[in-house]
């Protein structure tokens, strides 16, 4: 199937009006409650980064309760063209199951000024209205910190291609 049939036009003519950018090294982070997949997912990840010829340092984030901005499970990933040789200072992409973790992490100051933030957007829609509030303030906050953020329907996603994600 052709890759820029499966995109939206809007996705499409941003591919086509900016070129893919080499870098030399990116530290992503996937972040969640624990026992949400985040760690297995970061670790997939650094290994098809690191069988691509790139060096990689992973680094476990755990830090309970969960569903609270002192909580968090996940991994950091330093993926570089060249050996790493540990975690980094400052995340550039972040990967997160839901706004409460992430606000941890921003408050630990453990992300890049304007870093890219991949953020499940379920919680907009959650049945509970005080989990809604939370999430939008969160999201309001993040975006007028200069943080890029973009909601995405990570689960409904992955419900597409497996039953339980």
């Amino acid at each position: 199937m052709n890759e820029a049939a499966t995109l939206s036009p809007a996705a499409t003519r941003a591919t086509e009006l900016r070129p893919a950018q080499t870098l030399t090294e990116h530290i992503v982070e996937v972040i969640s409650d624990s026992g949400e997949g985040a760690q297995r997912c970061g670790q997939s990840l650094g290994a098809i980064a690191a069988r691509a010829g790139n060096g990689i340092w992973t680094t476990e984030i755990i830090q309970p309760p969960a569903r609270s901005t002192a909580g968090a499970s996940g991994i950091r990933i330093r993926i570089g063209s060249r050996r790493v040789t540990n975690g980094g200072d400052e995340t550039n992409l972040v990967v997160a199951f839901n706004e409460q973790v992430l606000i941890g992490r921003v408050r630990a100051g453990e992300l890049k000024p304007g870093a890219r933030i991949l953020l499940e957007s379920m919680w907009s829609e959650h049945r509970d209205p005080k989990i809604v509030q939370s999430y939008q303030e969160a999201v309001a906050m993040l975006k007028g910190s200069g943080f890029r953020v973009y909601e995405v329907p990570l689960e409904r996603e992955c419900r597409k291609l497996v039953a339980d994600p």
